[in-house]
């Protein structure tokens, strides 16, 4: 008698992880998920860490991604002024508060437009 209410509750427990979590159990038997997350739609993750948007659309990165364009927009900022409106395109882009010292660095350069720019960034994070 114990061993069929043991079975009865097995099957109840499973019948209701079946109805909760019934996209979790499609994902895992389907084989198409196995890929990577960034192979499938060409999704963007972003960490809850230090992350901050003013635009309207999310575009989301990952912690990598956010370190590549930061170092991509450090290296742009120490050239021309074409190449500081490229890094701060991008840091408009990344919207993280990890790219306020390019943007103080922007404040102290001497193309106005950089100036501009840069201010007009800063004051998107108050």
């Amino acid at each position: 008698m114990l061993n069929f209410f043991a079975i009865l509750l097995i099957i109840f427990i499973v019948f209701l992880l079946l109805i909760f979590k019934k996209k979790q159990f499609k994902n895992a038997i389907n084989l198409k998920n196995l890929s990577s997350n960034k192979i499938i739609n060409n999704k963007k993750y972003i960490s809850k860490k230090n992350g901050f948007s003013y635009k309207q659309e999310n575009i989301r990165y990952s912690e990598f991604e956010k370190k590549a364009l930061r170092n991509t927009m450090f290296k742009l900022f120490q050239s021309h002024k074409d190449d500081k409106l490229k890094a701060l395109k991008i840091a408009e882009k990344l919207a993280d508060q990890s790219i306020l010292p390019i943007l103080r660095r922007g404040l102290k350069d001497i193309y106005p437009e950089v100036i501009e720019r840069s201010a007009f960034l800063i004051r998107k994070f108050k």
